[in-house]
């Protein structure tokens, strides 16, 4: 099962993990709500303003995945997303997804009120 950790007091955030839980079978992920649960990720290392920063993921193996390879591995998931998943892990294509992901998360980062308390 895949565990994904998200950002639940964000709007935009939690619109689209919604989204997400209505598509994917329940027994594939475990959703986290890192805004409300901070020490989710300490055992790893990881810091509630490192996990509300960017999206993350830890596998079956408890491998942590951050930002596009998280959304990679939820999109492996979802029916009608499998697609995505395999063109954004395309070389050249997470590159550029990995910059545009990191801009628009740093921007949402500085502006959500709750991410600055932490």
């Amino acid at each position: 099962m895949l565990t994904v950790y998200y950002d639940g007091i964000c709007k935009l955030c939690s619109r689209e993990i919604t989204y997400y839980q209505a598509k994917v079978d329940p027994s594939k992920v475990e959703w986290i709500d890192i805004a409300r649960n901070g020490d989710a990720l300490k055992a790893f290392g990881i810091t509630q303003s490192d996990a509300l920063l960017y999206m993350h993921a830890r596998t079956e193996d408890d491998q942590i995945l951050v930002g596009v390879d998280a959304f990679i591995a939820l999109w492996e998931r979802v029916p009608y997303w499998r697609t995505l998943a395999k063109i954004i892990s395309l070389r050249p294509v997470k590159f550029v997804a990995k910059i545009v992901y990191a801009y628009f998360a740093q921007q949402r980062f500085k502006t959500a009120d709750h991410c600055k308390t932490h």
